[in-house]
């Protein structure tokens, strides 16, 4: 079980339609993925057309790591009815903010690592939407994750904020969870015609070099329409919601390698 961190540490970069494009590229593969919510806006679990009815949350499981209460607390996702496949979601709650603290003990960083740890043999690819910070529930998150993909955008601030984020990773690698890697960066929403846009990312390229992963996500509706939908972009109609999947298939090919994620040879291909 490959485990994928999907951070930024600065908000509105549209760090949760990425975690949710990933997700419907590993459904569409049939890849057995689970999302943990971490984010306290929670929107994930709502991109991801899940029915909370009688179910725990993510802040329960930072509360009591106990196997009930992890189960309890994940719920299969609509996406379900487009095709069969396992995409499930360990529910967001804004409660979680109440685990994201400064100055996190040793025992809160690693709940979460626990709490994955009995699911091992269930998923073959777990993406967590981290919170835009720094603080606890971010190193929470971390310190149960292989890789960290890094969302940014290409602007000022976002390359500093993704300079941080790297630093930040290290630091966590050296002093807690020696297994951590970055997995890159990914920007997002990107106007190729954009002289500001294609400035950045040299300057992205410039500091990090093979770090910058390819492709650079263009800024389109269709990821955000298939979200409001509660539906993987991968079925949803038009070219551009096409290409972009593709984009998204190809960012995939890059977790799956470094991962060695399990791919089934005959997934469910969407549409």
């Amino acid at each position: 079980m490959h485990v994928l961190s999907v951070s930024s540490l600065k908000g509105g970069v549209g760090k949760t339609t990425v975690t949710l494009g990933l997700a419907s590229a590993a459904f569409a593969r049939g890849i057995r993925t689970l999302i943990v919510d971490l984010d306290p806006q929670s929107d994930v679990s709502t991109g991801l057309d899940v029915n909370t009815a009688g179910r725990l949350n993510v802040a329960d499981v930072l509360e009591n790591p106990k196997e009930k209460t992890v189960r309890q607390a994940i719920a299969s996702s609509g996406w379900t009815k487009v095709h069969p496949g396992t995409i499930d979601i360990m529910l967001g709650s804004p409660s979680a903010i109440n685990y994201d603290g400064p100055h996190p003990s040793v025992r809160d960083v690693w709940k979460m690592e626990e709490a994955l740890a009995m699911l091992e043999d269930e998923y073959d690819l777990v993406l967590i939407d981290c919170a835009p910070s720094l603080n606890a529930l971010t190193r929470t998150a971390w310190a149960a994750s292989d890789r960290v993909a890094v969302v940014t955008e290409p602007g000022l601030f976002s390359v500093a904020a993704a300079d941080r984020a790297l630093r930040a990773i290290e630091e966590i690698r050296r002093g807690l969870s020696s297994r951590l890697q970055p997995l890159g960066i990914i920007v997002n929403r990107v106007r190729p015609q954009s002289v500001e846009h294609q400035f950045r990312i040299k300057e992205l390229r410039d500091m990090f070099g093979d770090l910058v992963l390819e492709p650079q996500l263009p800024e389109r509706t269709s990821l955000q329409q298939a979200q409001g939908a509660a539906k993987p972009l991968h079925v949803w109609p038009g070219e551009s919601a096409q290409e972009l999947a593709a984009d998204f298939d190809r960012l995939l090919d890059r977790i799956v390698e470094a991962g060695h994620v399990t791919v089934p040879e005959n997934g469910p291909q969407a549409g």
